[in-house]
């Protein structure tokens, strides 16, 4: 028999764990702005499929840096039926740089490609004819900060960095993405501790696929895209791909850099991260059921010990729950929202696990990673 006391127990355990020997996950870093001159060759590379609402803000974001070096635009249009070249066209003509904007209509999707990978392969191709320091990848929906470029490439310079990526600021305007959106980056951080991913001796790896500085040499080195080009969560395996070969990585947040990109209900969050969680799980129903178990255990279970009237089990959940709330309020503040939301966690989590259960729902059916009108997951699409 199991001692109810000693199961008690397992959500503290795992808590102080998480606050003591996670990497400090819960206290990510935002990117240092630049001080001083910062010189250097981008070609930021955006993959764009009707995208027309939001493109225009962020190429005009790109063309109108800051900085003391030098940028091209390279859209990538894959397949849009509505007006993405055509805004993307004018914001460029608006900032007076049309000349640093390359407008490309994508090819025809290959077969084994994922769509945006398959895009970006194409301006990675078309970057080549510029002979640029960097490369940054970033998403038809990011406004960056004027000076993002500067604060990116200088990071890379002063650390010594073959990637760099920032986790931008999502959108919080609605009621569902203060509840939900603070949870996303908080969760990707718990999978991806940033210190550890700094750590050139560890092996954990990952960046945010919405702001990706990479240098060439070390794109060419890691196998390029094509070594990535059936993988969903592409971000995460193009910093290991990178770490694996030998380069060294940084991640952290940035404040002003931000989505555009809005999620007007918990329905529309719920999709967005169905998209990629099956994934994230290696399509495996064992991972599947332990990491739903996982979550009960560590979320869910601290405020259900309040109701057992037992008072050391009721003790030990009010003290999970209080670590587990001082952990998830530097992310409630760094969206600038009440700490009484941080509160909420446990309910975040239980709607997480269902998202994910619908990601693996979805994968059975031959519907994994449907985004833009596509099943993005080559093995659900193809069993």
């Amino acid at each position: 028999m199991i001692d109810p006391c000693a199961a008690a127990a397992l959500p503290l355990v795992i808590w102080l764990y998480l606050l003591f020997a996670r990497g400090r996950f819960w206290q990510p870093r935002t990117l240092p702005q630049a001080t001083g001159s910062v010189r250097a060759r981008v070609a930021a590379v955006v993959p764009a499929r009707n995208e027309a609402e939001h493109i225009g803000r962020a190429v005009g974001s790109l063309l109108r840096q800051r900085w003391d070096g030098e940028v091209h635009v390279i859209v990538v249009d894959d397949g849009s039926t509505d007006d993405t070249a055509g805004q993307a066209q004018r914001a460029a003509a608006a900032a007076g740089a049309a000349g640093r904007l390359t407008v490309i209509p994508g090819a025809p999707l290959a077969a084994g490609w994922s769509g945006k990978l398959w895009a970006m392969s194409q301006g990675v191709a078309a970057a080549g004819r510029l002979a640029p320091d960097y490369l940054l990848f970033t998403d038809a929906d990011i406004e960056h900060a004027a000076d993002s470029l500067a604060s990116l490439v200088a990071q890379a310079e002063r650390q010594r960095r073959d990637l760099v990526s920032v986790m931008v600021r999502l959108s919080s305007a609605t009621w569902a993405e203060r509840c939900l959106i603070p949870a996303f980056v908080f969760f990707f951080f718990k999978l991806y501790p940033p210190r550890w991913i700094a750590a050139r001796a560890a092996r954990t790896a990952g960046a945010a696929g919405g702001c990706i500085l990479i240098r060439p040499a070390a794109l060419e080195r890691s196998g390029g895209l094509e070594a990535i080009r059936g993988e969903i969560i592409d971000d995460c395996a193009l910093a290991a791909r990178v770490k694996g070969s030998g380069g060294s990585l940084w991640l952290g947040l940035s404040q002003r850099t931000r989505s555009l990109r809005v999620y007007g209900s918990f329905a529309e969050i719920g999709a967005m991260i169905s998209r990629t969680a099956f994934n994230q799980l290696r399509h495996s129903w064992g991972l599947l059921a332990a990491s739903l178990t996982g979550l009960a255990v560590t979320y869910v279970a601290p405020p259900l010990l309040l109701a057992t009237g037992a008072p050391l089990c009721m003790a030990l959940g009010a003290l999970a729950w209080a670590l587990m709330t001082l952990c998830y309020l530097p992310m409630v503040r760094f969206y600038r929202l009440s700490p009484l939301y941080a509160l909420l966690l446990p309910a975040v989590a239980l709607f997480y696990a269902g998202a994910t259960l619908h990601s693996a729902l979805r994968y059975a059916t031959g519907r994994g990673g449907q985004w833009k009108g596509r099943a993005q997951d080559a093995r659900a699409a193809g069993g």
